[in-house]
Formats: C-alpha cells, sequence, structure tokens
C-alpha cells in the first residue's frame, strides 16, 4: 500500500473555477516561420481553446500572451513542450452596452489610480458578451472596483468549455 491510497483528498489547485484572475501564459518564440503554428498544433486534441491572443514582435523573437480555456491544463503542455513560459494574473471584464464601453472601465480604473499596462479582447465571448482582458499593477483591487462600479468579471470558469460548469 502506498502513500495516499483511498485518500478522500481532491487534488485541485488553489485556484478554483471561478478564481476571478485570468492566467495569461507569455512564450518567447524564434521571429521563424511556423513557430506560432507550433505551439497551437499542441493543443490540437486536447480540448483546450485559445480564448485570447497578443503578439508582440522584436527584431529576433516574438512575445506571444494567451489565455486558455483551462489554465491548469494548458500550463502543463506547455511546461512539457520545454518552451519558457511565464504567468501572469490579468483581469477579464465584459463590455457594457453603450458608445464607449472601453472608456468607462478606464475611467473607472483611474478613479482608483490602477494602470493598464496590456489590454487585448477575448476571442470567446463569455456569457454571449464581448469582453477584454487587462493587466493592471493590482489585479485584487482593479477586481474589486470594478465589481463595486458595477462591471462582470471574467472569471476563469467563464472560459471553460465544460457542459456541466454552472454560468
Amino acid at each position: 500500500m502506498s502513500i495516499g491510497d483511498g485518500s478522500s483528498t481532491a487534488f485541485q489547485t488553489a485556484r478554483g473555477e471561478d478564481y476571478p484572475a485570468l492566467r495569461q501564459f507569455t512564450i518567447f518564440l524564434e521571429n521563424r516561420v511556423g513557430q506560432l503554428t507550433e505551439v497551437v498544433k499542441r493543443f490540437e486534441g486536447t480540448g483546450i481553446r485559445i480564448c485570447a491572443i497578443s503578439i508582440a514582435d522584436a527584431t529576433e523573437c516574438a512575445f506571444v500572451r494567451f489565455l486558455l480555456s483551462d489554465a491548469d491544463r494548458g500550463r502543463e503542455i506547455l511546461e512539457r513542450s520545454g518552451l519558457g513560459i511565464i504567468e501572469t494574473d490579468l483581469v477579464g471584464v465584459e463590455l457594457p452596452s453603450g458608445n464607449q464601453p472601453l472608456l468607462s472601465i478606464c475611467s473607472a480604473l483611474l478613479q482608483a489610480e490602477l494602470n493598464i499596462t496590456q489590454a487585448y479582447s477575448l476571442i470567446v465571448r463569455p456569457n454571449g458578451k464581448p469582453a477584454v482582458a487587462i493587466m493592471v499593477e493590482n489585479p485584487e483591487s482593479a477586481i474589486n472596483t470594478l465589481r463595486e462600479k458595477g462591471f462582470t468579471i471574467i472569471t476563469e470558469g467563464d472560459l471553460s468549455d465544460d457542459p456541466t460548469r454552472e454560468n
């Protein structure tokens, strides 16, 4: 009998699907034809979708940032591939209705003196509405500020394709 046999402890990460921050993975790729395709292929057949992507090109490399529908499993795939990855917390927020939805998000964060350092739109539409992922200096404070102002925060669970998950 090995240690842990018959244990009823569930093996889960400390972050659940409803953790308010989204995990962004940044990888560094050589600036060569086909490098992005090789990374995207790693998710083929896994059921993991790329939910948002941003590419910043430099002279000899590219910085590829993305959000995945299953961050824990996605990290495992990236680590097994031998790619250097950086994991960062982002805030996902649904765009409100109106003519200038991004302005209302920026204004709310400005009032709290929170600076946005990165932003990009989500490819998927959680809850059927457009959303953005933003990097801020203090994600927890940004989430609290946006919730207090009535914005809908996108969680990791909102990116999941799991049909058993309740919205």
